[in-house]
Order: C-alpha cells, then structure tokens, then sequence
C-alpha cells in the first residue's frame, strides 16, 4: 500500500495503491501475458461467438429513464443530407454516390463497460474526519473526473452545442482499452440452475454452482455471469416490459459480505454478465448509511474491478455446456474515447 497526495486512508478491504499510486487499470493488471496465453490455449474449434446485443436494444428507456437508444443521423454535406449523396450534385463528372453518418449514443445504453469512473463514494480519504466524492485509487471528483454544474450542459436537447462538457482527466474508459482486454474468461452459468426465477445470488448458492459445475476461478480470470436476462429481453423485440423483467432471472446479492469478500479473494479481473446491473437492482434493504448500488462500491471503487452489463451471454454459455467446459478465449476492448466513463462493447469469445 502507497499512500499519496490523493489519500491518506484508504478503504477498508480495498486494494488503492496495491498496482502502484497512480495506478488507473486496477484488477486489469492481473491480466498479464500468461493470461492470454491460457485464454489462446482454450481455443480449440475456432468458432467464434459474438456477444453484444444489438447496440439499439433493450428498446425505449425502460431499464434506465435516463438512457436513450442510438440516433443516427447524415452529416452535413453542402448544406444537403450526405446521405445518398451524388458528387455529380457538384461535379457532373464525378459518378460517386456518398453516404457518411453520425450516431449520438448514450454509452451505457446496451451492451457495455462500466469505466472506474462510472461509480465513487463519499469517503474520508484524507483522514480529518470530512467525507469527499471520490473514486478508484483516490481519484477525486472535481479535479479528476469534471463536469458541468448547469443542466443546459447535458443530457440531450434540440441543439447540441460542437463541445463536450465532462471528461474523465482519470480514469476514462480509454484507459481500459489501452489494456487491450483479451485473455481467459470462465462461464458461470447461473440459468442452467435456476431458470428465469429471480434468485438473488448470495456467496452460498454462487459456490454451490460453482462446486456442482467444477468450475475453478484464478487470478486474472474474466467471469462471465450467464442468467438469460439479455435472451429474455431479445425476445421482447425493442419493447421491454419492465413488469416482467423486474421478476426474471438471477442477479448478485451486493449486500452479501461473503460474496464481496469472494470476489476479493478471487483474484478475478472483471465481472461481466447479462443483465442490467450484475447486483439486484434495486439492492436489498439496509439500514443506516450505505452504498445503493453496493456491489459496484466494492467492485469500481475499492478493487477497481470493470464491470460488463447486458452482453449476449446465451448462445456461447449453451455451446459451452453441450460440450462440457466452462474456458475460452475473451477478446473485448471498449471504445478508446478519452474522457468517456462507459462505453459500447462488441466482445468476442472464441472456443
């Protein structure tokens, strides 16, 4: 433990300054050059799975009213829609005919990766008894991870100014694809235990399955969390019933110690699965002071743990099972956009 400028206390049970005091990778560090090698040598077929959904699903905002599905829309070209355009418009010469759009998304919408800067905490890192908003490894809010005080600076309105007003300084989610993220993932497949019954996954059943499976976690591994929530909201075609979504498959019992603590003893990488969240949201009930979301507290903020959300997760766990394993080969970078606190994935897994 180091401790620097930006803390003097760190978390109980979390790892700040354990990968060094400027550290912003966190538990990626555990996937080292052997890891990619593991993962390559679970290559055995070649066929490979695609695991995002389509970046326009769930559909509506139902899941998060604060998250909208893409836009696309042409660029400008001549004060005309560069959309079909043909260049004999400005050259009759010219038989080029153009097309060339943009996408406003919101980056969390669908298949995704949670930056170290999607979630903080308030906590007294410097030790005089006063609790400030920070993040991983003591990065501050304010200093490292801005943004604007005025509403008109976000969310989306009918004119949007040619500027961004939030940047990650630390901790964006470019940092996560500087580390390439490829290596050994292992498939925990919840929904071949329990259905699409809503269980709140505490410590004892997560290793009963794991037990029951054969199913064996090592430093650096990425786990998967297979529970048919993406399957599920597929089969609803862009028009997601929040009604019977609230009451379906298997989500992670954030309040439970022991899990959090098996998740720090794990010495996994990442956690990815295919639901909106991973914990059970909203979480179960605590008295007093508490984290919301308690599962990404101990994930994003203390361990530095990436979280993945809403991945196609269904037909690669059902492959795996039909042929008796449980590894394979992860290749999934997020967008390399600076200052961005999630972002779309298109991850690859092959077997």
């Amino acid at each position: 433990m180091q401790e620097t400028a930006r803390w003097k206390k760190r978390p109980p049970g979390s790892n700040w300054g354990d990968f060094g005091k400027d550290d912003q990778a966190g538990r990626l560090n555990l996937i080292t050059p052997e890891k990619v090698l593991q993962g390559i040598a679970e290559v055995h077929v070649g066929l490979s799975f695609n695991l995002s959904l389509p970046l326009d699903v769930p559909g509506g905002n139902v899941l998060n009213p604060r998250r909208y599905p893409p836009v696309l829309r042409p660029t400008l070209r001549n004060q005309q829609p560069n959309m079909n355009y043909a260049l004999g418009k400005d050259n009759p010469h010219h038989t080029d005919v153009v097309s060339d759009d943009l996408a406003i998304l919101h980056l969390q919408y669908s298949t995704q990766w949670d930056s170290l800067a999607h979630v903080g905490s308030l906590f007294d890192a410097n030790d005089d008894g006063v609790a400030e908003a920070v993040y991983y490894n003591g990065y501050r809010a304010g200093v490292d991870v801005v943004g604007p005080s005025d509403a008109a600076d976000a969310g989306i309105f009918s004119a949007i100014a040619n500027r961004s007003t939030s940047n990650a300084k630390a901790l964006g989610i470019e940092k996560m694809a500087e580390r390439c993220v490829q290596g050994r993932a292992v498939m925990i497949d919840l929904h071949a235990h329990v259905g699409n019954q809503r269980v709140n996954v505490d410590y004892n059943v997560l290793n009963e399955i794991l037990n029951k499976d054969s199913i064996t976690i090592e430093h650096g591994d990425m786990v998967c969390l297979h529970t048919g929530f993406a399957e599920l909201l597929l089969g609803m075609n862009r028009q997601p019933d929040e009604a019977i979504l609230a009451h379906r498959c298997a989500v992670l019992e954030g309040r439970d110690p022991k899990l959090l603590e098996w998740i720090s003893d794990s010495g996994l990488s990442v956690i990815i699965a295919d639901n909106y969240a991973v914990e059970a949201h909203p979480a179960s009930h605590h008295s007093g002071s508490c984290a919301t979301l308690p599962l990404h507290e101990h994930c994003l903020f203390k361990l530095g743990i990436h979280l993945g959300e809403l991945w196609h997760l269904t037909p690669l766990a059902n492959w795996l099972r039909e042929n008796q394993r449980s590894r394979f080969l992860l290749t999934a970078p997020p967008l390399r956009l600076p200052g961005a606190v999630g972002s779309p994935v298109a991850p690859i897994a092959t077997v």
